[in-house]
């Protein structure tokens, strides 16, 4: 039994070939595990025999109102997971669950193999239209940041990161045409292969959600260690 500071779904593969991988996968804001069960996410990966675990976390809203307190739960999680045998990690971030996807991504760069998007939240409309009207990530100053800004914080370490793209896991990137929230994934698409960037037609919701998920993983993403 894992020991976590929150409720999540520990997903066994069925015949695994002991290759220990794991799939974190980080619902949304209002979202829950149990919904990443319902719409089928862990089933797609049963369907195509992948020999891949999932631990799904419960990283509500609460967790994401100091950076602090969801960068504890995930150093907590992966210190977790490797005392129980997992090498190779990728995470899934639903939504908002992208934020923490992503401060995982930057501050465990090297514990991280693969990085998977849906519909990533990675800050208010306003703050990503400042960065498209600079000309995108590589063009944008972030300008001073307060203590307390910690998604122009997080902007900055992600622009960092792909600037130099060197150490830094993939990204797998999926999203709707009409989805309110699509221009932090129409930012992230610029410093993306075309191969690794899926765009399906709907909006922020769970059917959308699932049409891209099946079409990333139809991508083959979990290549030989």
């Amino acid at each position: 039994m894992l020991n976590l500071e929150t409720s999540y779904i520990h997903d066994i593969a069925p015949e695994t070939d002991g290759s220990h991988s794991l799939l974190l996968m980080l619902p949304g804001a209002k979202n829950t595990p149990q919904q990443l069960v319902d719409f089928g996410f862990i089933a797609a990966l049963r369907k195509r025999q992948l020999a891949i675990d999932v631990l799904a976390l419960n990283a509500h809203v609460d967790f994401y109102l100091d950076q602090r307190d969801i960068s504890h739960l995930l150093h907590q999680t992966l210190a977790s997971v490797r005392s129980y045998g997992y090498r190779r990690i990728w995470i899934l971030g639903v939504s908002l669950g992208a934020t923490g996807a992503m401060i995982c991504a930057t501050q465990y760069s090297s514990e991280i193999e693969g990085i998977f998007l849906l519909a990533p939240f990675l800050g208010t409309r306003g703050l990503i239209a400042e960065v498209q009207a600079a000309g995108g990530l590589s063009h944008w100053l972030p300008g001073e940041i307060s203590r307390n800004d910690h998604e122009r914080a997080l902007l900055q370490q992600i622009r960092c990161r792909l600037d130099t793209a060197e150490g830094f896991p993939p990204i797998h990137l999926g999203y709707g045409s009409e989805d309110r929230f699509r221009g932090a994934s129409i930012m992230l698409s610029a410093h993306l292969p075309p191969q690794r960037v899926a765009v399906a037609a709907g909006g922020h919701d769970w059917q959308t959600w699932q049409q891209l998920w099946h079409s990333l993983l139809d991508t083959e993403p979990f290549g030989p260690s």
